[in-house]
């Protein structure tokens, strides 16, 4: 039996901690704050709740198999996952509409050939297609193992099949998502919906590898699923398998420092001068741990990705019958949007794309009489949004909302310095998940590190953010401790 110190309780160390439990070890969860999820929050007032992180889910399998793997209850024994329905509603600049089913293709060709046009839902779907080879060809290396010494491989192979396409006397194939839906996708309003799903983790579309076409294919191919009663249900179910497998908590106690004892981590030592004693350690990433990644030769941590803006909205009046769960409100100045976001230069704030979160969840309101909505944007890391930028927020939303402004109770933002505060991330920033080829500039650093002992979890660790990321970067930190550098992941 090992002492396996863990530091923070975000998703992905508890999913570390609960299966590092189950293999017969001591765990012992050191967190900074009072309480456990990470980002997987939830604010309450009035009888209002809301999730102040992730809204939604995808790929559930990840938290089905940690619940399987960890004890006899299933994950659905714990928390109610619902299958949402459509998967999305969009509204495009131009102000056709398109709710697309969920985890149907033949649903999604006919849905955008109706809103959009003939032809519309058959390229979107032979898009779908090549996105699924991509998929089949990076699953395994991206997600299900550890990120091995030959990453080069990955980084250097664009694995989604561009089609050839004659450009300026040559041919060309496209190399970034924005010239998949310029030159495969030949329809600004399919190009939107391919560039939001980027968008979504702060990636700039432009340079964003085509190998990111896996992003749109999950949630097609897996759907998205809500949680009763909120995202951070999930949270308090994982959360409750780490006590049950007797994973012990430490709340308020900020670890400052890796302890090392001849080459390898030896334990943690407390805000308050204290050492505990380990045999492993589990840390975040994204530099926090503060020594290099091994085997990964100049791949680092993604830096500089922006932060995310969330208004919780307090509505009178219930929630109309057949409402979209998640409106995706697309911008009308996408140059000015994606300057704003990733320019060098300040440039002035653009009417942003608003992905509008309506929950049909009983749980969420105080009575049949009120709605609880969030908006939420994509912002620049570190940023303090103004008024103007709320505003502008609200008057994008009210383009799927008519009447938004008169239905508002009260308000509330997180901003990232809230992010920040949660999550101890510098300006808030929001981990991407990791991406094949581009140089390898969206892998993140291996579980494993350069310190024997030492091995980092989480959305800043491979395979990067998200929720099903996180819980499968607990699977490997799991598995590289109990079975070593043999451990070549799931089967």
């Amino acid at each position: 039996m090992a002492r396996i110190a863990v530091i923070g309780a975000g998703m992905g160390a508890l999913a570390a901690a609960a299966r590092l439990a189950v293999a017969g070890h001591r765990v012992t969860v050191y967190e900074r704050t009072e309480t456990y999820g990470g980002a997987v929050r939830r604010f309450e007032r009035d009888g209002f709740s809301f999730d102040t992180g992730p809204g939604l889910l995808t790929l559930p399998a990840v938290w089905r198999d940690l619940f399987v793997k960890t004890g006899k209850e299933p994950l659905e024994a714990c928390a109610e996952l619902v299958q949402v329905d459509p998967s999305a509603r969009h509204v495009f600049a131009d102000g056709t509409e398109a709710a697309l089913p969920n985890a149907s293709r033949a649903g999604v060709v006919s849905a955008l050939d109706e809103a959009l046009g003939a032809g519309a839902g058959g390229r979107w779907g032979d898009f779908l297609v090549r996105a699924r080879e991509a998929w089949d060809r990076t699953r395994r290396p991206l997600l299900e193992e550890p990120l091995w010494p030959n990453w080069p491989v990955l980084a250097d192979r664009e694995p989604y099949p561009s089609v050839p396409h004659k450009r300026l006397l040559r041919t060309r194939r496209a190399g970034t998502l924005a010239e998949v839906g310029a030159w495969e996708l030949r329809d600004p309003r399919l190009a939107a919906l391919l560039e939001s799903h980027a968008l979504a983790y702060g990636l700039d579309p432009r340079v964003t590898p085509a190998s990111a076409a896996v992003l749109p294919y999950m949630e097609h191919a897996f759907g998205m699923w809500s949680v009763r009663g909120g995202v951070r249900e999930l949270a308090r179910a994982v959360y409750e398998r780490c006590l049950a497998r007797r994973v012990a908590f430490a709340f308020g106690a900020e670890v400052t420092r890796i302890v090392e004892k001849d080459g390898r981590a030896a334990g943690v030592e407390l805000g308050d001068g204290s050492v505990v004693e380990a045999d492993f350690v589990v840390a975040p990433g994204a530099g926090a741990v503060g020594v290099p990644p091994r085997g990964q030769g100049e791949v680092g941590p993604q830096r500089g990705l922006p932060s995310r803006l969330t208004v919780l909205l307090a509505l009178r009046g219930g929630r109309p019958e057949g409402t979209a769960h998640r409106t995706i409100v697309h911008t009308r100045d996408r140059e000015g949007e994606l300057t704003a976001l990733f320019g060098t230069a300040p440039a002035p704030t653009a009417a942003p794309t608003v992905t509008v979160l309506r929950p049909g969840d009983p749980a969420l309101v105080p009575d049949a009489a009120h709605e609880a909505v969030t908006l939420s944007v994509v912002v620049p890391a570190g940023a303090e949004p103004g008024t103007d930028l709320v505003e502008a927020v609200l008057s994008v939303a009210e383009r799927a909302l008519p009447g938004l402004r008169d239905r508002v109770l009260w308000r509330e933002l997180r901003t990232p310095a809230d992010i920040a505060g949660e999550t101890g991330v510098e300006g808030g920033s929001v981990p991407a998940p990791a991406l094949a080829a581009a140089g390898g500039r969206l892998l993140h650093p291996a579980n494993s590190t350069a310190l024997s002992g030492l091995f980092t979890v989480g959305g800043w660790a491979h395979p990067g953010g998200g929720l099903p990321h996180a819980g499968m970067s607990g699977a490997l930190v799991a598995g590289l401790v109990v079975e070593g550098p043999r451990f070549r992941g799931s089967q």
